[in-house]
Parts: structure tokens; C-alpha cells; sequence
């Protein structure tokens, strides 16, 4: 069940960012259903890969270079998912910070503490 919320909560967070951030669209509620579940994907598979490979750059950024590897997944993804376009770079950067910060927010929100 919280797979599906959390499915649900990112493709929401999909249709805000296309409201905040100029560059980024989403045609409907289904199109950000499909791009959620291919970020996902992507982000399981695909950026830990990645980060490995840029791991010097980002231990000199301090991990900052996080941020424009995840800019680079949503990106990659608006490829894939007609109907859910990346004008550039920075409409990317903006919107993966964006997807960062409510995926963090409802993470916080869902997770249970752990009750020693």
C-alpha cells in the first residue's frame, strides 16, 4: 500500500513541478503515473551506476553533484515518457530539486520511527 502512495505522491509531485518550473510539462495525471514509475525505475537501476562511476567528483562537491545526476535521470526519463517533457538542463535541475524535496518531505511522513 505504500508503494502505491509513494507512486502516487510522485506523480503529484511530477504535476507540481510542471506548474513551478517553467520547461517541464505533463499532459495529464497518466503521463505522470508513467513518468513516476520510470523515474523510479531508472533511479533503482540506472543511478546507482552512476554515482558510482561519478563518485571522485562527488566527494569533492560533497555529494552536491548529486543533484545534477538526478537533474540527468529526470531528463533521461522525459526521452522515454511522451507527454512529459524536459526543455534543458536547467528546468531538469530545478525540477529534480523540486521532486527531492517532496519525495524527502512524504518519505519523513510515511516512514514509522523505529520503536526501540
Amino acid at each position: 500500500m505504500k508503494l502505491i502512495l509513494r507512486w502516487v505522491i510522485n506523480a503529484l509531485a511530477l504535476i507540481l513541478i510542471a506548474y513551478l518550473v517553467p520547461g517541464i510539462t505533463v499532459s495529464s495525471f497518466y503521463i505522470a503515473l508513467m513518468a513516476a514509475l520510470f523515474l523510479g525505475i531508472v533511479n533503482a537501476v540506472i543511478r546507482p551506476i552512476i554515482i558510482l562511476f561519478t563518485l571522485p567528483v562527488n566527494i569533492l562537491t560533497l555529494g552536491l553533484f548529486t543533484f545534477v545526476i538526478n537533474a540527468f535521470m529526470l531528463w533521461f526519463v522525459s526521452s522515454f515518457v511522451k507527454g512529459f517533457d524536459v526543455a534543458g538542463f536547467w528546468p531538469a535541475f530545478w525540477g529534480a530539486l523540486i521532486f527531492w524535496l517532496v519525495t524527502w518531505f512524504s518519505s519523513s511522513l510515511l516512514d514509522e520511527p523505529i520503536k526501540g
